[in-house]
C-alpha cells in the first residue's frame, strides 16, 4: 500500500484531543469519525483508547486509502473499515445505527455552512441519549479577540471559496440546540482553535 497522507497539525494536536476525549467518555463505546482526512487522528484515539470501536468516514473516496494506511500500520482491530460519508445526506451511513460519540475535527470551516446544520441533525439521529459530539479547530467568538493569524486564515478560505470560512461558535452551538444537542464544555487550545463537547439529551 503507498505511504498515507500526513498532516503536521493532525500531528501536533492528536495528543491534546485524545486527552481531552479520554476525560469526556466513558471506558468503551462506539464512535463515528466525520471527514477523517489523513486517518492519523483515527488511529491515534483507537490505538489509545482500545476498548472503543471506531468507524472513520470521509467525503472523499481518496482519503479512505490514507486512513487505510495508517489503521493496517498500527495493526488496529478496532478500526472498522473506512466508508464514504457526505454530511449533508439525511441518510448518512447505512451500517452506522447508534453511536456513543461523534469526533469531526477541523471540518466546519472548510464546508458549506449547511454542513454545520447537517451534522447536528446527523448526530441528533444516532448518537444515542447522552452521547457526545466533539468538535475541534478555529472559531470566531462574540467579545473574544480574533488572533490576527484566524483572521488572515479567515479571509483566505473565502477567497478560496465564499462558502468556507470560520464560524461562530454561537452559530454553531445555535444549530446544536435546533437539533437537539447542548454545548456542555468549550477547551481552549493550541493554535487559536478549540474543542467544543456537545450532548445529546437523555431523553
Amino acid at each position: 500500500m503507498a505511504q498515507p497522507d500526513f498532516s503536521p497539525s493532525a500531528e501536533r494536536n492528536k495528543q491534546p484531543i485524545l486527552e481531552l476525549l479520554r476525560a469526556a467518555v466513558p471506558a468503551h463505546g462506539e464512535a463515528l469519525e466525520i471527514a477523517s482526512g489523513t486517518g492519523q487522528h483515527v488511529a491515534w484515539f483507537a490505538k489509545h483508547m482500545p476498548h472503543w470501536n471506531w468507524q472513520p468516514t470521509d467525503l472523499h473516496q481518496g482519503a479512505l486509502y490514507s486512513v487505510e494506511a495508517y489503521v493496517d500500520q498500527e495493526g488496529l482491530t478496532n478500526v472498522y473499515a473506512p466508508m464514504v460519508l457526505n454530511v449533508q445526506s439525511e441518510s448518512w451511513l447505512d451500517g452506522v445505527q447508534t453511536v456513543d460519540l461523534v469526533v469531526c475535527i477541523n471540518m466546519l470551516h472548510i464546508a458549506p455552512w449547511a454542513t454545520c446544520a447537517a451534522l447536528m441533525r446527523g448526530c441528533a439521529r444516532h448518537l444515542a441519549p447522552g452521547g457526545k459530539l466533539v468538535t475541534y479547530g478555529p472559531y470566531l467568538e462574540d467579545g473574544v479577540p480574533t488572533a490576527a493569524s484566524n483572521l488572515a486564515f479567515d479571509a483566505s478560505l473565502r477567497a478560496h471559496d465564499p462558502s468556507y470560512g470560520i464560524r461562530r461558535r454561537e452559530d454553531v452551538e445555535q444549530a446544536a440546540q435546533h437539533a437537539g444537542l447542548h454545548l456542555v464544555a468549550r477547551h481552549a487550545m493550541a493554535a487559536n482553535n478549540l474543542l467544543l463537547i456537545f450532548e445529546r439529551a437523555l431523553a
